[in-house]
């Protein structure tokens, strides 16, 4: 995460009485599991924002994601999920998903692919 970004977080984690980057965390963690990261590419897909995703799992540069964009690919009920489990305004998600999604994905897709899904037969 950026310095300047940071100190956002730090800021309105302060003012809200919460440690906001922690929520972040784990709530970015959840959407990088390899089934997580294929969804996300299918619902980019459909919702036209494709090729921003596909940025982000390709070896070229991320291409920046608003967080309204954010939100049609991941869709109200998966927003709603978050702001209940972080006590965070949708907003303040949304904001920060869309600052640290696309280089999470990207970390996790290095050689510019999606990774093979968990073996659920194990």
């Amino acid at each position: 995460m950026s310095d300047f970004f940071q100190n956002i977080v730090g800021k309105v984690g302060s003012a809200l009485g919460v440690d906001v980057q922690t929520f972040v965390q784990q709530q970015v963690q959840s959407l990088l599991q390899p089934q997580s990261i294929q969804a996300l590419v299918d619902r980019a897909e459909q919702a036209g924002l494709g090729d921003k995703v596909r940025s982000w799992v390709s070896q070229n540069s991320n291409l920046p994601v608003t967080p309204d964009e954010i939100r049609t690919i991941l869709g109200s009920d998966v927003v709603h999920d978050m702001v209940q489990k972080t006590g965070l305004p949708a907003d303040g998600v949304l904001t920060a998903l869309a600052h640290c999604l696309p280089a999470a994905v990207d970390g996790k897709t290095p050689d510019g692919v999606l990774p093979p899904a968990a073996d659920k037969s194990a």
